[in-house]
């Protein structure tokens, strides 16, 4: 499902104009975004949590030449999902 995809579930499910439920979805990604931005972790209650988790800086080698490089640490974006939202993907 991709964004345009998701904006008329949102409009369908809820009753809402598309351009209504594009700026609802809009704001929900924002927050999100903004949050995880500032460290904080976002959780849905029956959904999952956000959260940002560090990689350290590590080793690893160019495929084309086998040459070492070092790959300089980052962070990423984690999603963990509630049990409830695992019990229904799972069955």
């Amino acid at each position: 499902m991709n964004r345009s995809q998701l904006v008329n579930s949102v409009a369908e499910v809820a009753g809402l104009k598309k351009k209504d439920a594009e700026a609802a979805v809009a704001a929900v990604l924002d927050s999100i975004e903004n949050a995880l931005v500032s460290g904080d972790k976002v959780q849905i209650f029956g959904f999952g949590t956000f959260g940002v988790k560090e990689r350290a800086a590590r080793m690893g080698r160019n495929p084309a030449t086998g040459e070492a490089i070092e790959i300089a640490a980052s962070k990423k974006v984690e999603f963990t999902p509630a049990s409830v939202l695992k019990a229904k993907i799972n069955g």
